[in-house]
């Protein structure tokens, strides 16, 4: 698969949730096709938006193949699979159907707080137990781990289906050093939508956005101009964008996104605990920017 396929503008679905707590198949299926016509490269079922760790094996298997029947091939579709146990993350890659599926998106293992070593040794365990391309995704104020730049740029050097990293670190001084230091064929995506069009302008080819649930045509505008290095244009767009992504993550995620979803008529704004619906406040100051007050 070409490497390209995993540049631009990713988006990381929310799970839709009915009112007794189970998953909204419709919803997901009405919001796939919203992004794909907001003009979306690729879309990521399954990661953490999704809130993929209250969900059951069951409900993972249908969740993809909700996604992959309503994308109908039209972009790529990555697949979220990672865990704080190696040996268990393995077995999901055997045991989940992935033949439609383009790449997997695995987080740094969480909780255990492994050396870089260990880090290493995790997803090389993964890397070497299936053959699709392979996106690490660092966020370190969600796992407590960080995945250094000289680790991933080891891991991209030494396996070729590692191809990609989602970098949610939010340092800046961090950033660079991957950037300077990565592979010609391994590809830096933004995961903050906040410090997106900064973090495009020192080098990184796309994003895997909580935001572009939402504002999908506004994010895609963003980074495709970025990418041809129109910025005064890319920052008229984002700079109007910004209060809402603000408003996004006030409360936490995916909570904030699903109670805009609701003000868009995209999907009701249920979540499952230990996360709770956005506050009475927060949703009116949503549908106050929704109304341009």
């Amino acid at each position: 698969m070409a490497y390209q396929q995993f540049k631009g503008t990713g988006v990381a679905l929310v799970t839709p949730f009915l009112k007794d707590g189970s998953v909204d198949h419709p919803a997901l299926e009405k919001l796939t096709a919203h992004v794909i016509k907001g003009g979306v490269d690729f879309v990521v079922a399954l990661g953490t938006t999704a809130e993929t760790p209250t969900l059951s094996a069951q409900e993972k298997a249908d969740v993809l193949a909700t996604v992959l029947r309503a994308n109908d091939g039209h972009v790529p579709v990555v697949c979220g699979i990672g865990g704080n146990n190696t040996t268990e993350t393995v077995q999901q890659l055997k045991d989940m159907d992935l033949r439609d599926v383009d790449a997997i998106l695995s987080v740094a293992p969480y909780y255990n707080r492994p050396s870089q070593e260990g880090i290493y040794q995790h997803f090389k365990a993964i890397a070497s137990n299936t053959n699709k391309p392979i996106i690490l995704y660092n966020v370190p104020a969600r796992t407590g781990s960080n995945i250094m730049p000289a680790t991933a740029i080891r891991l991209a050097g030494e396996y070729n289906n590692i191809i990609a990293i989602k970098e949610a670190s939010g340092n800046i001084a961090q950033c660079l050093e991957l950037i300077h230091g990565k592979p010609d064929n391994f590809t830096v995506l933004s995961g903050d939508d906040n410090l997106a069009l900064a973090q495009m302008a020192i080098g990184m080819e796309g994003i895997i956005s909580v935001a572009a649930n939402c504002f999908t045509k506004d994010m895609t505008d963003v980074i495709n101009l970025a990418i041809v290095g129109k910025f005064d244009k890319a920052r008229k767009v984002f700079y109007k964008m910004l209060p809402g992504i603000d408003m996004l993550f006030a409360e936490g995620n995916p909570t904030g996104v699903k109670c805009m979803l609701k003000h868009m008529g995209i999907c009701e704004q249920y979540v499952r605990l230990p996360l709770v619906q956005a506050s009475d406040a927060l949703s009116k100051k949503m549908a106050q920017y929704l109304n341009g007050n």
